[in-house]
């Protein structure tokens, strides 16, 4: 951001907006982590790198690309599971630890490590691992946690205190009059929910004929957060997007989950242009709910393929 604002003070001139200088400064910086993406997840199946076609064309990244900055936690996670195809735990850790601190919810993407060490028993990489992405993450935050501590919290703090906003479940629910979760039980209606999926993802990952492959116990964890969190954002989406073509590589499923995000996406824009404005002819809240439980119900669909292929076969390379 820091730099896209430098190169901005450089082009400003030509602009009569300031404004629009600085989103297309950070239009073509972005489209490096896009890049990355698009080649790393390619690199991470040699076999089958048209997959990464997927990224290219999916109708969300399209989308929902430039609204942050998503993209360079995403081409973070993408290096750091093609350093991981490759048996490099060390520089996995390293590339997690940077899109921890970037983003945090590469964070839950752990768990789906700790997991097949779990299911595998091989706890070295994933240890490994483990001391590298927090050894990375603390690298790059104890600087400015001694600098300015007050800044540096206020992000885990906003989030942990945060209410109910839009495109989660539970801001739907209130739309259509249903009441309101007391914002004291809130978080721990959220967690509870996001435990229970967990400990049902992790049954999942031990009953299996095979061992999944971590893009498919990663796509499970975020989808998991995303529908139980208690915020989605248009952009995350864009987290998805890349496991969801390293676990299920299938352009039905995947256009059909596509669809169904692109449906809250104009949902979203559509509601909040009248959001407040007596009397607006937008989107009724009421619309607005069903276009978000579209939304969940597409990333549902597209989870229970991901444990369809779960339960009856897994890839052995340990990717998909």
């Amino acid at each position: 951001m820091y730099i896209a604002a430098l190169i901005t003070g450089l082009v400003s001139g030509f602009y009569s907006d300031g404004y629009r200088a600085f989103f297309d400064v950070n239009v073509v910086l972005l489209f490096i982590p896009f890049v990355i993406t698009v080649i790393a997840t390619a690199l991470t199946k040699p076999k089958d790198p048209w997959r990464a076609a997927m990224i290219v064309f999916a109708p969300t990244m399209i989308l929902a690309a430039t609204i942050n900055w998503d993209l360079i936690p995403i081409a973070l996670v993408s290096l750091a599971f093609l350093a991981w195809s490759k048996d490099r735990a060390t520089l996995t850790g390293v590339f997690l630890g940077l899109a921890i601190a970037s983003k945090f919810y590469p964070a839950f993407l752990l768990l789906g490590f700790v997991l097949i060490a779990w299911r595998t028993k091989t706890w070295r990489p994933t240890l490994s691992m483990l001391i590298a992405t927090v050894t990375t993450f603390l690298a790059v935050n104890i600087p400015f946690a001694i600098a300015n501590f007050e800044g540096w919290v206020t992000f885990y703090t906003f989030n942990f205190g945060r209410a109910i906003d839009f495109g989660s479940f539970w801001y739907a629910i209130t739309q259509i009059g249903l009441p309101t979760i007391p914002e004291s039980l809130l978080n721990v209606a959220s967690t509870a929910l996001f435990a229970l999926l967990l400990i049902a993802i992790a049954i999942l990952v031990k009953k299996a004929p095979t061992t999944p492959s971590i893009a498919q116990i990663s796509f499970l964890i975020l989808a998991a957060f995303v529908v139980t969190n208690k915020v989605y954002s248009p952009q995350y989406v864009l987290w998805l997007v890349p496991l969801a073509v390293l676990a299920r590589p299938n352009w039905r499923d995947f256009l059909i989950w596509q669809f169904g995000e692109v449906i809250y996406f104009a949902a979203i824009w559509w509601f909040l242009a009248g959001y407040g404005i007596t009397d607006s002819k937008t989107l009724t809240p009421q619309w607005y709910a069903a276009a978000t439980f579209v939304h969940i119900a597409a990333t549902i669909y597209f989870a229970v393929m991901v444990i369809r292929d779960v339960r009856a076969k897994s890839d052995s390379n340990g990717i998909s």
